[in-house]
């Protein structure tokens, strides 16, 4: 594929199409009669799609690295992104090249242009649903034999949900997004559960027991088999400060990934590749980067995009046992839909400091509306950007020091940016 644009003039047509999340349209008739004028590109390889609240992603990353281990051409799609629009679709572990994103966006984009001009779509098909096009054009012309795809937004009417997929993996389902998906639980999870399909096998994550009723009603409905993570023999759990292993009916499964947690997300993701007819041993070599990541040291910096009550609850139990008896200084920036009190009422009375700061995105929250609306703190302060943040912060942490920044993947982005060649 070749593009008449550059990449950063598709990055900047994609940007303003407007933010992924604020411009979000749930619903699949448009992205379904784009992919059929662009040939269903879908239907050129097999799927493992990946829906829940948090993990999705690391249990994706895991999957594919799998697939990958075992030899299969994958593909891997996931969002958001860290540092550049690339990083969302990946062949082999690898982001696509600024050239491939480029031409593939063209391809969309005129596709959409002669769509409208013959009154076949009502408007142009939003960010997220055109990274998603994309990602399908891109598998094809790359010969991936199995793509794995993270859900975007719930999951029923998400726009990765026009596959076929041979396997679908649920992760722990929690509050988040409830503008679009619903108050209740029961509503988020049976938004979530809109990705099962008849005859495709499914593996969930240990959960709530009102959400595991929702998708096993679900699966009722279908008539397919599912595994639940809760129910597997688990033994001999080793956890450390980069990572954990552990015996999974007897076979060692061993993640590089950080965090407690992560045992839950690789017991999932083994399941899935067992119930591929897979080995589990490619997970040890999984990568993913700004989820309790390690990128710094004296002081040590740690980068986590704990941007739910969920995932700041597990940041703060693996800084409860990893850091118990350093100084941790924390760099705090949010999204304005997020519940700030409910997030930071786990995270503030752990950290000695807290640098409120806002990532360089129009649905971040001011540096002041954060620290009026968290958790008090005795010693909170705020910067402008993420740069004088980790500079505030390496100053009050000083050598021995912990600095974790977190609160959103945006802010993540920024930093490991700066932090990370």
């Amino acid at each position: 594929m070749k593009s008449l644009m550059t990449y950063r003039q598709a990055v900047e047509q994609l940007y303003a199409l407007g933010n992924e999340v604020s411009t979000a349209k749930l619903g699949l008739d448009r992205i379904r009669l784009l992919l059929r004028r662009l040939g269903d590109p879908q239907a050129a390889c097999s799927y493992v799609h990946v829906a829940g609240t948090n993990g999705k992603g690391s249990v994706s990353a895991m999957v594919e690295a799998g697939l990958r281990g075992a030899g299969i051409r994958t593909g891997l799609f996931t969002s958001p992104h860290l540092v550049e629009p690339t990083e969302r679709i990946r062949i082999a572990d690898e982001p696509v090249s600024e050239d491939e994103f480029a031409a593939a966006f063209d391809e969309v984009h005129n596709a959409v242009a002669r769509m409208m001009e013959a009154g076949e779509l009502d408007l142009h098909p939003t960010y997220f649903e055109s990274v998603t096009a994309m990602a399908f054009l891109v598998f094809r012309a790359r010969g991936v034999e199995i793509a794995v795809m993270e859900v975007g937004l719930g999951g029923r009417l998400d726009a990765t949900n026009v596959i076929a997929p041979r396997l679908c993996a649920i992760t722990p389902i929690d509050y988040d997004h409830q503008n679009y998906l619903g108050d209740r639980i029961e509503q988020i999870a049976a938004e979530k559960a809109g990705i099962l399909k008849a005859g495709v096998r499914a593996v969930f994550a240990r959960q709530s027991a009102a959400v595991m009723c929702v998708l096993e009603a679900r699966a009722a409905e279908l008539d397919i088999s599912f595994e639940k993570a809760e129910e597997a023999v688990v033994s001999d759990v080793e956890i450390t400060s980069s990572g954990s292993s552990f015996l999974l009916d007897g076979e060692r499964v061993t993640c590089p990934l950080a965090g407690e947690h992560q045992v839950d997300n690789a017991i999932v993701a083994a399941l899935a590749l067992r119930r591929l007819g897979y080995s589990c041993a490619g997970i040890a070599a999984v990568r993913w980067p700004g989820r309790l990541e390690h990128v710094a040291e004296q002081p040590d910096i740690i980068l986590d995009g704990a941007h739910n009550p969920a995932g700041a609850r597990a940041l703060a139990k693996y800084i409860r046992q990893t850091w118990p008896d350093r100084s941790v200084q924390l760099v705090y920036g949010v999204m304005q839909d997020k519940p700030v009190r409910e997030m930071t009422c786990h995270l503030f009375p752990l950290a000695s400091g807290v640098v409120v700061t806002a990532p360089a995105n129009t649905r971040a929250m001011p540096p002041g509306d954060v620290i009026r609306e968290a958790t008090p703190h005795p010693c909170v302060s705020s910067a402008p950007n993420i740069r004088a943040a980790i500079e505030m912060a390496r100053d009050k942490a000083g050598f021995d020091g912990v600095i974790i920044v977190t609160g959103s993947l945006y802010l993540v982005g920024e930093a490991r940016a700066l932090l990370v060649e």
